[in-house]
């Protein structure tokens, strides 16, 4: 149950960030346009965007995004095509006029943004800086959504050929193959046997697990990845979290795992977690570590409704 003074605090911090923006107005930074359109030209960016990134990266539906592109378009600032390889991809463009525009609401983001730093001295000035950039890392970590996948769907074979290359990138000695030793084939990270997740931001695949089950033996958490775009927010922590509860929704608590050597970063995050290191419980031949962690049962978050309060 969430703090209903926290909801609150949440709601004030969204009315100050709205009106000192400039958000409200149909103005947006003294220009005849909202502030959905100028994000929209801002993401279009001068190499163009497909229509359908763009709803996923900004969360809208189909239909607002065409209301703003037509008004965008009857302003002579966008044109709209289709894409040169398959003629349903539909690609936003921005034409002179709108790379004009965009250069233009830059300079006044700019000016903005330095209208909010001026009044406050420089140590101030260093904390609003740094209040902001923890409030962006938690929002965007609350943005992201972990949901059951396919292990052999498109999203997860793109997440589990990220997660193989990086490990072959950092390690010279061995090459990772995950058809050898303690393996997280389809079938064995897919229920019964298992589970497989994937995190998404904005539509788009940043992370991925699984869990796979031994009858009567601990559960395994294997083939944990987050993408580098997204590391430092804390959705590592999160994501095994994730795994975690699903071992435990199984009966199981105890959970377990192996590494490898130069995964610095995934060690001291097990570790932390609360991990331990034991002895070597399988065969993995590309693993240097392996670790276990007795579960404690414990209720879950699941994510709400996001109702447009103000």
């Amino acid at each position: 149950m969430l703090d209903s003074a926290q909801i609150a605090d949440v709601r004030r911090f969204n009315r100050v960030v709205t009106q000192r923006v400039g958000a409200l107005s149909d103005r947006f930074l003294a220009r005849n346009r909202p502030l959905g359109e100028a994000r929209l030209l801002w993401e279009i960016g001068p190499d163009g965007c497909e229509v359908r990134e763009l709803r996923g990266r900004l969360e809208l539906d189909s239909g607002y995004v065409s209301r703003l592109l037509r008004a965008l378009e009857d302003d002579g600032l966008v044109r709209v095509t289709t894409g040169p390889a398959d003629r349903r991809i539909r690609v936003a463009r921005l034409t002179r006029a709108g790379l004009a525009e965009r250069r233009l609401l830059d300079r006044r983001s700019d000016e903005l943004a330095a209208s909010l730093l001026a009044p406050l001295e420089e140590s101030q000035r260093s904390k609003l800086v740094a209040a902001m950039g923890t409030v962006e890392r938690l929002l965007t970590l609350a943005s992201v959504e972990i949901r059951d996948a396919d292990p052999a769907g498109p999203d997860a074979r793109r997440c589990l050929d990220a997660y193989a290359a990086e490990l072959n990138s950092r390690s010279h000695s061995r090459v990772f193959d995950p058809s050898v030793g303690s393996t997280a084939e389809p079938h064995e990270v897919t229920p019964p046997s298992g589970c497989f997740v994937v995190a998404y931001l904005h539509g788009e695949p940043v992370g991925c697990g699984a869990v796979k089950h031994h009858p009567g033996e601990p559960s395994d958490v294997k083939r944990m990845w987050i993408s580098p775009d997204v590391r430092g927010i804390g959705l590592g922590r999160r994501l095994l979290a994730e795994l975690e509860a699903r071992v435990l929704e199984s009966g199981v608590t105890v959970a377990r795992l192996e590494t490898n050597g130069v995964l610095d970063e995934a060690i001291a995050l097990y570790r932390s977690a609360g991990y331990r290191e034991v002895a070597p419980f399988n065969d993995e031949p590309f693993a240097d570590h392996w670790f276990e962690k007795e579960l404690t049962p414990a209720g879950r978050p699941r994510a709400a409704a996001r109702p447009a309060a103000v």
